[in-house]
């Protein structure tokens, strides 16, 4: 029997989650699972979680791993909550620390140890993780972010932000490490997987308000990819893709959520009121800093 795969698609990030699960053993790993973050009251919400954890329990699925394709920049991971509600292990990229200690540095977390301690197993390239009859293989897929891997199982694999559908093109490459020429390479490790090969997106930012898309062919990819079809060459990819990162914005939701993700979802202290916050750096101060 075929691993079975079922996605949730979470709106307000465009976000893709995804619960994957073993039928004969009914063991499954949900894939970049999102919590509700509201910036401007800046609250925390469960309820795109909560559909998650309905469908695991409605079919009786046994938690295997919480897997995180990278520490992502534009949406809040539910990895812990959903750890605490349903087990499991959450998994991530060996390269996280390599996140984690930019931003550290970036918010001043003094306290907070960047040595992948909240992730309960970190992989590398090559890592094999078993589900129940079967397994997932492990791609390290940097140029995003260091800490990006792909998973791949029987014929499918999910990519992150490594690649969206044809008509968005690649992920961008100018966060702390990013490098638009690891991501060339990475992508070309996925096309390597074989023209049949179903790609499961994290993202799906339906350009031109076409209905949603979520998965396509490695075949699709390398015909139709916006940025990177497979006649692209490095040089061409690379002055490409840094000419658009150059014109691109900020996430949104970039500081709390890295704040939150390289914790696994896990909350920064409190403080002695008992109350929670978040940093945001400022930029442009020059004219408001006082005198030394």
């Amino acid at each position: 029997m075929s691993v079975v795969i079922t996605p949730f698609f979470h709106e307000p990030s465009y976000t893709l989650s995804y619960i994957v699960h073993c039928p004969e053993t009914m063991e499954c790993a949900i894939i970049d699972p999102a919590l509700d973050f509201d910036i401007y009251a800046g609250k925390l919400d469960n309820t795109f979680a909560q559909q998650l954890i309905d469908f695991v329990e409605a079919h009786n699925l046994t938690v295997k791993w919480i897997m995180e394709t990278h520490a992502h920049a534009d949406h809040v991971t539910a990895a812990t909550y959903l750890k605490n509600k349903l087990g499991g292990s959450i998994v991530c990229g060996a390269q996280v620390t390599s996140v984690q200690h930019t931003f550290k540095n970036l918010f001043n977390l003094p306290e907070f140890m960047d040595d992948g301690s909240q992730f309960d197993v970190l992989v590398n390239d090559g890592d094999e993780l078993k589900l129940g009859n079967l397994s997932f293989s492990v791609l390290a897929t940097p140029g995003h972010t260091p800490d990006s891997v792909t998973y791949v199982i029987e014929n499918n694999a999910f990519i992150g932000d490594t690649l969206f559908m044809p008509d968005s093109g690649s992920a961008r490459c100018d966060f702390p490490d990013g490098s638009a020429a690891e991501l060339y390479a990475s992508i070309q490790k996925i096309y390597a997987l074989g023209d049949n090969t179903t790609l499961y997106m994290c993202h799906d930012y339906q350009p031109n308000q076409r209905e949603l898309a979520y998965h396509c062919t490695v075949a699709q990819q390398k015909a139709d990819n916006l940025h990177i079809s497979a006649g692209v060459t490095k040089e061409d990819y690379v002055n490409t893709r840094e000419t658009r990162d150059g014109s691109l914005k900020v996430p949104r939701l970039i500081y709390p959520s890295l704040q939150l993700n390289i914790r696994a979802g896990q909350l920064p202290p409190a403080d002695e009121t008992g109350q929670y916050f978040l940093k945001t750096p400022l930029t442009g101060v020059e004219h408001l800093a006082p005198k030394s």
